[in-house]
Formats: structure tokens, C-alpha cells, sequence
């Protein structure tokens, strides 16, 4: 009597193990890739890496005093300079939308975000972006700044 060839049915039965696992993979991925704090930097003129910048100035939008004097505790600006660094905040973000409704709840979704523009005159040069969970702090504008000034090769204060 000839055996039956049970190769076939183990191999049906290993087939789908691995596309569970890379579908449960795929999904931990998606949920922890929402909890990472990433900073969205752009540079719009590569020329601006490449020389140092000879001074900043300063405009904070909208006006934050805690803000200004965290920046202005990290570099030296100057008010008659052509290249202007624009910070801007917001916190207290509230999305309604329901298509949001998988990140809210696995992850920390934003409910702030800091960003900062270097620009010469109306031209954007370098942008930095962050979302966060929380009030931008001290801590979050000062490794916004020091991202910029190692981007850009600014002299330290």
C-alpha cells in the first residue's frame, strides 16, 4: 500500500504562519511608528549648509516670552540682520476628524507642534517641524535650535 505524501498538507499549514506574523509585525510597526517623536526638517537652498551664516534674527509668532528667552539663552540675534529664524507654536490642537480615530487611540496623537523657519526676506531657506503630545517646552525649542545650528553650522552663542 502506498504511503500518503503529507508534504503538501505541512506545506499549507507553514504557509499561512508567516503571513500572520508578518501581518502582526506589519500592524506593531504602524502602532509604534505613531509614537515616535520625529522632527520634519527641509532645507530649500542647499547653499545655506554649505556657508556660515553671519547672524539671525529673531520673530516669534505668536508672541511667547518664554519662547524668545529660551532662544535668545542659545544664540545671539541681531534685529538689522537680512536672515530671520520665525518660531512658531501652537498647543491645545483638537482633531475631530473620525478618520483619526486608530491613531488616537494607539498611539499619542498631537495636540501641539513647534516649527522654525529660516528665511531671507520673504524666501524660505530651512524649515523644522515637530508634532507633540504637550505644551512646546524649553527642552523642545532648544533640540529644535541645536538640529538648526548643526544643520546650518551656526557659531555657538
Amino acid at each position: 500500500m502506498p504511503l500518503k505524501d503529507n508534504s503538501t498538507q505541512r506545506f499549507r499549514r507553514c504557509a499561512i504562519r508567516p503571513v500572520a506574523l508578518f501581518g502582526i509585525l506589519a500592524a506593531l510597526g504602524i502602532v509604534l511608528s505613531g509614537c515616535q517623536k520625529k522632527a520634519y526638517v527641509n532645507t530649500y537652498d542647499p547653499a545655506i549648509t554649505r556657508t556660515p551664516l553671519p547672524c539671525l534674527g529673531l520673530r516669534v509668532f505668536p508672541p511667547d516670552k518664554e519662547a524668545e528667552q529660551s532662544l535668545r539663552s542659545l544664540y545671539a540675534f541681531s534685529d538689522n540682520c537680512p536672515y530671520t529664524l520665525e518660531l512658531s507654536t501652537k498647543s491645545g490642537i483638537h482633531c475631530n476628524s473620525n478618520a483619526n480615530v486608530p491613531q488616537k487611540v494607539t498611539s499619542n496623537f498631537p495636540s501641539a507642534y513647534l516649527r522654525m523657519e529660516l528665511r531671507k526676506g520673504m524666501r524660505l531657506l530651512y524649515s523644522y517641524y515637530i508634532d507633540l503630545t504637550h505644551k512646546p517646552k524649553a527642552e523642545d525649542i532648544r533640540e529644535g535650535f541645536e538640529r538648526l545650528r548643526e544643520d546650518l553650522k551656526l557659531p555657538e552663542k
